[in-house]
């Protein structure tokens, strides 16, 4: 391809990220812009250069205040002319904010190393990113709270190894996905707040520069990394670090949302295969196409995106755990290319993946009819329990009694495959000379006498764990994407 050929592509010739331009809100994809990353610098740099004014060093509060009026004058062109000179993305930085601050521009970035701006912006960008999932979080949690209270005392079939088992509620089985989000919420809220800065450090971790800058006066280098560290808005700092904070936080915090990504995968499967089954349907849009071939279709296609990008998120921590297991000694420079890929990847495939779930929460809907048949045909099973109860209780035999049952309960399954129709197990069993005055007691089979305590543990959890969950907060609207 020609140099001429180059100049005349368009937007649509250029490779873009999916997650950025299809799936994820301009909430998330800003907060990892190269703006936003240029304007923490700087408001590294600033809160930097006021605490060492603070401190007696030579910093004028006029070349603080010039730093600060000039903090939004960022031309990221004229950034990359420098960076493309010096080769140095942080002194490209640093040389653009000196030709806008003229005045400050002899004491910006003083006693620091380039990590002082990197190491730190990007845990600033960690625990905002962090914020940011974690409302997105709640508010799926609280509309899959709604669902699961409406729906908690309806009797549902209860499935394992995908095999009916015993009854359920509709509302307990979706507490259980309920559970999982609300577990993953408090493991980020607590992340979160464990996160430290990596604070004032110098070039190995030593703060040695910035000993000297003070004439040796270690109490005033402690008191200079506190007060930039509280200006920022961290109360915890790095009490070790090489020249970049451990590497092993990295893997900490998107391990975090890797566990989100689990949850969310069994949720959707869950999801996927009730819809198959016809009790449960993700919203569907009026115009919206199943399949090219298939009009009737419709497909679980929410769903199944959930899966797509949770697998996605999934395949991201155990690429930084390898990172941060091979930084050799204070650092070295392999772990740069693959972070700024790796965590944008798992915050903005997050942010994608929690639009996409609070939908589906918000409108997913019960067939009741599907739900009550597939109860009816096989409750007469789940029932058996009762009566070889019921038998014993009489002075039966309980194996005898269960191989009784066993067999009539195979001859209705048989005659179910074959004929259809509603289960004749009850006749069956009404008829058996020994267990017939046995069921004819009992009364008639109501679904809801078979569910335990589901709809009770239901309402317990959500009157409990999730009422105690503070609210979302406000944030700009996200459309679905199609």
């Amino acid at each position: 391809m020609t140099e001429e050929t180059h100049t005349s592509l368009s937007a649509f010739d250029l490779y873009v990220d999916p997650i950025a331009q299809r799936y994820a809100s301009k909430t998330m994809q800003a907060l990892f812009s190269p703006m936003h990353r240029a304007r923490v610098w700087r408001d590294l740099w600033i809160v930097l250069a006021e605490a060492e004014h603070e401190l007696g060093l030579p910093v004028t509060a006029a070349q603080v205040r010039e730093l600060r009026e000039q903090r939004d004058a960022i031309d990221l062109e004229r950034v990359a002319e420098h960076e493309k000179q010096l080769r140095h993305d942080v002194m490209a930085h640093i040389h653009a904010y000196g030709e806008v601050a003229p005045g400050a521009r002899g004491i910006i970035h003083l006693g620091a190393t380039s990590c002082f701006v990197t190491d730190n912006a990007d845990l600033i960008i960690l625990r905002r990113g962090l914020d940011l999932v974690s409302d997105r979080l709640l508010r799926s949690i609280h509309a899959l709270a709604r669902f699961c209270r409406e729906n908690a005392h309806r009797p549902a079939l209860g499935l394992t190894h995908l095999q009916p088992a015993q009854l359920t509620t509709v509302g307990k089985r979706a507490a259980l996905w309920l559970q999982d989000l609300v577990d993953v919420w408090h493991e980020l809220d607590d992340i979160r707040g464990r996160l430290p800065l990596r604070g004032v450090k110098g070039t190995t971790g030593t703060q040695a520069s910035f000993l000297h800058l003070f004439d040796g006066d270690a109490a005033k280098v402690a008191e200079l990394e506190r007060r930039v560290a509280e200006k920022v808005g961290f109360s915890k700092v790095f009490p070790l670090t090489g020249q970049t904070y451990p590497r092993v936080w990295d893997q900490r915090v998107i391990g975090r949302l890797g566990e989100l990504g689990t949850v969310v995968h069994k949720a959707a499967t869950d999801l996927r295969l009730l819809q198959s089954f016809g009790e449960v349907e993700e919203p569907y849009e009026k115009s919206q196409v199943g399949s090219s071939a298939m009009p009737y279709k419709r497909n679980p296609m929410r769903s199944e995106r959930l899966c797509s990008l949770a697998r996605h998120l999934l395949s991201i921590p155990p690429g930084l755990a390898t990172l941060a297991a091979t930084q050799w000694m204070e650092r070295t420079l392999d772990d740069s290319a693959h972070r700024r890929v790796a965590i944008p990847q798992a915050f903005l495939t997050c942010d994608a993946i929690l639009i996409t779930l609070e939908n589906v929460f918000a409108g997913m809907t019960v067939v009741p009819r599907v739900v009550e048949r597939r109860v009816a045909e096989h409750l007469p099973f789940m029932a058996a329990e009762e009566i070889l109860m019921g038998a014993v209780s009489e002075g039966g035999d309980r194996q005898e009694l269960h191989e009784r049952i066993r067999q009539l309960s195979w001859q209705a399954k048989q005659q179910l495959v074959e004929s259809g129709g509603e289960n004749p197990l009850r006749a069956m069993l009404e008829a058996d000379e020994v267990l017939g005055p046995v069921v004819s007691a009992l009364p008639a089979w109501d679904p809801a006498r078979f569910v335990g305590l589901a709809p009770q543990q239901t309402i317990a959890y959500l009157e409990g764990a999730v009422a105690d969950l503070p609210a979302p907060a406000e944030l700009p609207p996200a459309e679905l994407s199609v």
